[in-house]
């Protein structure tokens, strides 16, 4: 089974949330083997990043993250986890993290 933890950002720094997010995952063994960053142009002259992660454990891929930096200053963060590398304490625990280093850009609906 896939855990989804989805959150959405203002004011933060691309770069910075993909490092967070890698150093929260490997803080729980799971490493970062890919992280890809791509930069869009958008009709309006402004750009548009996304930033692809793949994680592994002991060569098995068991989850991702794509972050998407939108122009008007708000980032979008999904992660998906499988459950069999991860367990639900250390699911709950890396939402924990998330919400104590970034919860003061999260933007709440």
């Amino acid at each position: 089974m896939t855990i989804q933890i989805k959150k959405t950002y203002s004011g933060i720094n691309l770069e910075m949330l993909r490092d967070e997010i890698g150093d929260m995952v490997q803080k729980r063994g799971i490493m970062v083997e890919e992280a890809k960053v791509q930069t869009y142009g958008l009709p309006s002259g402004e750009t548009q990043s996304r930033v692809t992660m793949v994680f592994k454990v002991r060569d098995e891929e068991c989850g991702n993250a794509e972050i998407i930096e939108l122009p008007g200053g708000e980032t979008n963060l999904m992660v998906d986890l499988d459950e069999g590398f991860l367990s639900q304490e250390g699911i709950s625990s890396l939402q924990k993290d998330l919400d104590f280093i970034l919860g003061s850009y999260e933007v709440k609906w």
